[in-house]
């Protein structure tokens, strides 16, 4: 019991594995914008695509989890992610890249079920915010680094700088296999537990209970959250680069600088939201983030437009670690499946907006598409107050 609370430093580090390739998949539209002349539309397809294909398959990874405790499957998606990344520097054919970014979302999508269920197992009562903000706080960190490492790649290797993307993969690969033995014997835990209370509930005291339609819900306030991370990390460092007409690298350095901010606020927000309230958290998040991005697209001025970046990455995500948090207690019986939808496929809604956002922006422009984000985060306010609060379930 002693060695649980490491867990979840160890899972957060392979988060930060796994979605320092998403970051990168933003950071590297520019640089494929500018060398094989795609348009906005065109780059935003290749978002699409992988997290369309990784968030379709990752509830069924959720569903696996549920069924069997599968560990090693965290460390096969991280060395997938990475390596789908790693080949999108080496073809301009765009079902190439295509084929890359796939790999790349699959994989993602094979280590987050897993590791945010074992996060919640290895969590004590009443503190499970914490341990998805830990969590979170990992995925953050991978996905600042995640820009960061595309343009001091790229720069100084050319495209097939994207190969460093291997690294990060092979580091947890090394560092799971160390831990694959505790993580199995958690979950066979876990599991016996639940067949205990599942038995006892026949002549004794109900077990807990899934509530399908509070997760409808949660899901809907989700999937606007999911369009405004797909776009914001779409479209923010092209905002700078393209309208406040600053350099690829003070673009990218933008998106850093809003991952970095978004990786405290998701450090604090499960926190917070363990003392005064999951559904509060979500709501206050989203009505800061509206009047944040409004304030942002009405400047010109690249140091205001900098100072606004507080606010929103920070807004957008104090709300992460509740959903999650709130997905898995209003499915205790399904926590891998609630993790592999709040995870996923809510990420896929996002995902296919995207090109909408992109249309959005080749015709009207880029600001236009930023209003458009505004107006879903206002949206996912309003279903955000909709939201039932939650008892955590006490543990051994």
């Amino acid at each position: 019991m002693e060695r649980n609370r490491y867990y979840k430093y160890v899972l957060a580090l392979g988060h930060g594995c796994s979605d320092i390739n998403q970051g990168a998949l933003s950071a590297v539209l520019p640089f494929i914008i500018a060398a094989y002349h795609y348009d906005y539309t065109t780059a935003a397809m290749l978002v699409t695509v992988s997290n369309l294909f990784g968030s379709i398959v990752q509830p069924i990874f959720g569903t696996i989890a549920d069924r069997k405790n599968k560990p090693w499957i965290m460390a096969l998606g991280v060395l997938l992610a990475g390596g789908g990344m790693a080949f999108t520097g080496l073809t301009s054919n765009f079902y190439g890249l295509c084929a890359a970014v796939i790999v790349s979302g699959i994989g993602i999508a094979m280590f987050h079920p897993q590791a945010a269920q074992l996060v919640g197992r290895s969590s004590e009562t009443g503190k499970q915010g914490k341990g998805i903000s830990i969590f979170s706080f990992g995925g953050k960190i991978g996905s600042t680094l995640g820009p960061v490492l595309t343009s001091s790649s790229i720069l100084l290797f050319g495209m097939k700088g994207t190969l460093a993307f291997l690294i990060p993969s092979l580091l947890f690969g090394i560092i799971s296999a160390f831990f694959l033995k505790d993580f199995k014997e958690l979950g066979e835990k876990e599991k016996a537990d639940n067949g205990k209370s599942r038995a006892e509930s026949e002549d004794g005291p109900a077990a807990s209970q899934d509530n399908w339609p509070a997760f409808i819900k949660l899901c809907i306030t989700v999937f606007g959250r999911s369009i405004i991370t797909n776009g914001m990390s779409t479209f923010l460092a092209l905002y700078f680069i393209q309208i406040l007409h600053q350099s690829q690298s003070f673009g990218n350095s933008a998106l850093s600088v809003y991952f970095a901010i978004g990786a405290l606020a998701a450090l604090l927000g499960g926190s917070i939201a363990d003392r005064f309230g999951y559904t509060k958290m979500i709501a206050v998040s989203f009505a800061v983030f509206f009047p944040s991005l409004i304030l942002f697209t009405t400047t010109r001025n690249f140091l205001f437009a900098g100072a606004m970046l507080i606010p929103m990455a920070a807004a957008e995500s104090l709300s992460y670690s509740p959903m999650v948090v709130l997905g898995q207690r209003y499915l205790p019986n399904h926590t891998g499946f609630a993790s592999g939808i709040t995870l996923g496929l809510a990420v896929s809604v996002g995902a296919v907006l995207c090109p909408v956002l992109g249309y959005a922006a080749d015709k009207y422009g880029l600001t236009a598409a930023l209003y458009v984000i505004a107006g879903v985060s206002a949206a996912a306010l309003a279903s955000s107050l909709f939201l039932p609060e939650t008892v955590p379930e006490a543990r051994e």
